[in-house]
């Protein structure tokens, strides 16, 4: 007998991608496939993950959901009213990135397919992985988007609450890799787009141009 091919061990711990959607509005979706990376850093978490880490992973995930951030920028927007004009157009320039990234992710699920890797995977539902959303709108991550978008505009901050927020919203992209939601380049993808999104909003609406949030002031040069 001959013996079989090798197969790469990514690959066989996933099933191969289902058939994309049919035509949506006339059109066919853009197939996205997995990379090797995505595969590998896919298998190593199904292979380590558990049912505590994806239950924390699960509860911390809602920090980037589209609902609860435009509720948080609704709130805050309605809080600013009462304050100077440079906190309220802050305040209505973060509820505006918020509203354009959360509704950004749909248009682009419905041109791009991409299979999520929770349905690709049986081990890792064997250690607690669930399924998230609908099955070929891994890309792009959502979440990424909208932490993506709100990391850009915090770039205007002092830099210990500028850091204190990507640091924030790196953990809360994190927890959709290990949910198995997304791949890893689905998560890189939506972090570019969002920022993009968020620097081409301050470029067509002018914040920024002196009267956006307050910037951290250069310190003072020692004679």
């Amino acid at each position: 007998m001959n013996a079989a091919p090798p197969t790469d061990r990514a690959h066989q711990l996933f099933r191969p991608a289902s058939q994309p959607r049919s035509k949506v509005n006339g059109m066919t979706p853009i197939t996205v496939r997995p990379t090797r990376a995505d595969l590998s850093v896919a298998k190593i978490i199904s292979a380590h993950t558990g049912p505590r880490t994806e239950r924390a992973a699960a509860f911390l995930t809602w920090g980037a959901d589209e609902h609860i951030l435009c509720a948080l920028a609704a709130g805050w927007w309605l809080y600013c009213r009462g304050k100077n004009a440079k906190v309220r157009r802050a305040s209505d320039h973060i509820l505006l990135t918020t509203l354009v990234s959360s509704g950004l992710p749909h248009i682009l699920k419905m041109v791009f397919d991409q299979e999520r890797p929770d349905r690709r995977t049986v081990q890792g539902h064997w250690r607690g992985v669930p399924f998230s959303g609908k099955r070929l709108d891994a890309f792009p991550s959502g979440h990424a988007v909208h932490i993506g978008a709100l990391a850009s505009a915090a770039s205007t901050l002092p830099v210990k609450q500028r850091n204190v927020i990507w640091s924030i919203g790196a953990g809360l992209v994190l927890t959709r890799v290990v949910l198995l939601a997304h791949w890893a380049s689905d998560v890189a993808a939506g972090l570019v787009v969002g920022a993009l999104t968020e620097r081409i909003l301050r470029l067509v609406m002018g914040y920024g141009r002196g009267s956006g949030l307050p910037t951290s002031k250069p310190e003072a040069t020692k004679v």
